[in-house]
């Protein structure tokens, strides 16, 4: 006897949804978060609105997930600077990772997260809030790994560990901030060697 074979339920998605992701970050990396209108998002993931929300949910939604594909991407030399032997080090491939992705040519310039943070309306306050939650988990990991470097003894024990942390986090927006004005890369990484001619060393 013949057994049927389960037919997939629904239409299958006529679009590559991870390639929809990357252009739609490209979009709020670009414009931000107000400035990413839903035809412009459209537009660039080739499909139509109806497609948009069935796939990725609201425009909200979207943005939630292209920060995430934006952390674990362009914004993974975050994590990578952790592993660094130093804490010198590590603050040396924070700003050097940012001034590296926030100068790509063939990206947009900028930090997706900055320029997304600089919603005014009262519809983008979830948006805010997510930006606000995501930069200070990205303190919150640079602090730590201060703090372990004074305990190993590369930091002397009087170092501040949060304070060194809002410095090079602060310092690596304002390098995200001025490569959206096209400053070039080079001029951006004598700035950022200069902020660490006086870190505190052992």
């Amino acid at each position: 006897m013949e057994t049927k074979r389960n037919s997939p339920i629904g239409r299958p998605r006529g679009f590559d949804t991870d390639e929809a992701l990357e252009r739609a970050m490209l979009v709020f990396w670009e414009h931000g978060y107000e400035g990413a209108s839903t035809a412009n998002l459209t537009n660039a993931m080739g499909i139509s609105t109806t497609s948009m929300y069935a796939a990725f949910g609201n425009k909200e939604n979207l943005f939630r997930k292209t920060l995430e594909r934006y952390t674990e991407g362009p914004s993974a030399y975050l994590a990578q600077a952790m592993e660094e032997p130093t804490a010198l080090g590590v603050a040396t491939a924070i700003l050097a990772g940012t001034v590296r992705t926030t100068t790509r040519p063939a990206r947009p310039h900028g930090c997706l997260g900055v320029q997304s943070a600089l919603t005014t309306s009262d519809s983008g306050q979830e948006v805010r809030d997510l930006l606000v939650a995501w930069r200070n988990d990205g303190y919150s990991s640079v602090r730590e790994r201060f703090q372990r470097a004074i305990d190993d003894g590369d930091l002397p024990p009087h170092a501040d560990p949060g304070l060194l942390a809002r410095y090079i986090t602060t310092f690596a927006y304002g390098i995200a901030v001025q490569a959206a004005s096209d400053i070039s890369r080079d001029e951006l990484q004598e700035m950022a060697d200069a902020a660490l001619r006086n870190w505190p060393l052992c």
